[in-house]
């Protein structure tokens, strides 16, 4: 079976992680799987946006028993090259020019808590849920803590990290880490709805505006407006921005 399964809807890149046994959870396999198949979207000129989803109950329940018996059993530096390749794929979705869309239902935990995070934009069922429970087993939320400390502040941040807790998709929504929510019998419909708008904008600009909101994290403010400016500059130049003036000076 494989791990992941790809459609595509219109301009939208569908990616359903598909280990339904398994709640989802994350293996080296499954991680492999998804960068692959971020990078061959990213490559693709007709995929307007990428959505992240679920197969079966859960959309990520963390990484998997296997993994977590390897973590106890491996040396330091095996640990290592293991964590590198989770913060790859958590890198690479900052780094693909089109907005990744999480579909979040059932729940999200651990590492699938982080990977839903790891997306530019998260859509949540009204009954998802949401968790880093790692610090009940002495493990350490840590990749997924420079995600979150970017969208919250050290107070909320340091809660959600070592409580171990899970949170509702309504407190996520609260928290601004959840876009929308939408009701559970609806849900695939209203993600398609969500993501097809991208279709109706321009991708370039969609792209340019990403790679600079990214781009100026924990600049100061004057050398994120050079970079705005410069991104403006670029952005002025660009087929999608000549064509859009000449349509709004015809009108």
């Amino acid at each position: 079976m494989s791990e992941i399964l790809t459609e595509d809807i219109d301009a939208v890149r569908f990616v359903t992680m598909n280990r339904p046994e398994k709640r989802n959870a994350l293996n080296d396999e499954l991680i492999a799987a998804l960068k692959a198949a971020l990078r061959e979207a990213d490559a693709d000129e007709s995929v307007r946006a990428i959505v992240i989803r679920g197969e079966g109950k859960d959309f990520c329940s963390g990484a998997d028993l296997a993994s977590i018996q390897k973590i106890a059993d491996a040396s330091y530096e095996e640990n290592l090259e293991d964590a590198r390749s989770l913060a790859e794929l958590f890198e690479l979705i900052r780094k693909v020019r089109v907005p990744v869309i999480a579909a979040v239902h059932g729940r999200a935990l651990a590492g699938g808590c982080g990977l839903a995070t790891a997306c530019d934009l998260v859509l949540a069922t009204d009954t998802a849920r949401f968790g880093y429970p790692e610090v009940k087993i002495g493990f350490v939320p840590a990749m997924v803590a420079a995600i979150l400390r970017r969208n919250l502040g050290e107070k909320k941040s340091f809660e959600l990290l070592t409580r171990g807790f899970e949170y509702s998709a309504a407190e996520a929504l609260n928290l601004g880490l959840v876009n929308q929510l939408f009701e559970e019998e609806d849900f695939a419909i209203a993600v398609a709805d969500y993501a097809s708008r991208y279709a109706n904008v321009s991708k370039s600009a969609v792209t340019m505006t990403k790679e600079l909101l990214y781009a100026i994290d924990g600049d100061d403010f004057t050398a994120a407006l050079k970079k705005g400016v410069e991104a403006n500059a670029k952005a002025r130049m660009t087929d999608d921005c000549k064509k859009g003036i000449a349509r709004f000076l015809n009108k």
